[in-house]
This record gives structure tokens, sequence and C-alpha cells, in this order.
């Protein structure tokens, strides 16, 4: 598949299912070997990924209905819970303190940077996922489970939670995209 193919297929998906044909070996592989092409400012290597599957998938969506006590609708919670598995973004704060030290004068920039590659990270194994026939969505549930994804999965105080992003089988297409004023967006000047 040509990226711009894969680009335009890749949606948002909230209807998944744990049925993908894909092993979870594959899937580790998958998001392992991106993790280690995906370029980064500095080359300071600072992105953190925990691929939650099986159980410990499930105990990671029971608790975030836990933590948000309903007020996160329960078929949404359920949905995700279904869903094969949960990949977890983070970045290591310590890299970037340290790169902070060793290049003074770019310091304000290194957590802009790292979020930067942590979306290029993201969009990247989002989309490969499509090699897969998964499908996803990402949820911005920190910082308010940091402390049960900390708990949960022994994650390191340096390790700044990002996205969560849900995948597994796509059990039912998304609507439509409709049609972005890209002109708002892009402008070009000779």
């Amino acid at each position: 598949m040509k990226i711009l193919e894969a680009l335009k297929k890749r949606r948002s998906v909230y209807q998944l299912g744990n049925n993908l044909a894909a092993s979870d070996d594959e899937i580790v592989n998958l998001v392992t070997e991106i993790t280690e092409l995906v370029p980064e400012a500095f080359s300071m290597r600072s992105q953190r990924v925990i691929i939650a599957l099986g159980e410990k998938h499930k105990a990671l969506w029971n608790a975030i209905d836990d933590i948000f006590g309903g007020k996160v609708p329960r078929v949404k919670i359920d949905g995700s819970k279904k869903a094969r598995g949960t990949i977890l973004y983070f970045y290591d704060s310590s890299v970037i303190k340290e790169m902070q030290e060793k290049f003074q004068s770019y310091a304000p920039y290194f957590p802009l940077l790292a979020n930067q590659a942590n979306g290029m990270l993201q969009i990247t194994i989002w989309t490969a996922l499509l090699e897969l026939n998964a499908g996803a969505n990402i949820q911005y549930y920190n910082s308010v489970i940091d402390k049960a994804v900390r708990k949960l999965f022994g994650v390191p105080d340096e390790w700044v939670l990002l996205a969560q992003m849900v995948f597994g089988n796509i059990e039912e297409e998304p609507d439509t995209k409709e049609k972005e004023n890209i002109s708002l967006m892009v402008r070009v000047e000779k």
C-alpha cells in the first residue's frame, strides 16, 4: 500500500474487536520496528511505548472506568476493552533533561521536539496497523489516569504519558470523512 493510500484509509475506528488475524508477536514486531525507525530531533530517542494485550489491556480499561466513575460512557469503555490491545505512548523526561543540559541553547525546545516525535510515532504506527487489517483510535485520558498506569505497568516516574491508542479488527467502518477546506491549512508562495 502506498503512503497516500494508507493515510486516506486511516481513520478513527471505534467499533473494534479482538479477532485480528495477526498474532501478538506480529503486532509487537511492527510497533517495535517502527519505534526504532521513526526519527527524533538530535537523535534523542526519548520515545517509549507499552503495548497492553490480553488481561493487561482489559485491566487498563477497567482502571480507566473506575477512575472516571461513569463520566466516560460505559459503551466507550466497553468498546475499548473488547478491542485487541492498547498502545500507551510516552516520552522519557530524563532523556529530555539530559539533552537540555547538553544543548542549553535549545533547552526550551526539547519537550516540544519530543512531542513532535511522538506524534510522528503515533501516525506511523496507526497507519501501519492497516497492514495488519487493524483499525485504531487515540484517546487522551492522561493525566487523569497517570497514577493507575504507573501502578498497573510499573512505569518509571520520568515517563510522561501522552496518548492511548486502542486497536483491533474493524467491526464497523467509520462514516465517510468530509473534505476539509485545505486552502486554510496549506499556502503556496513562489
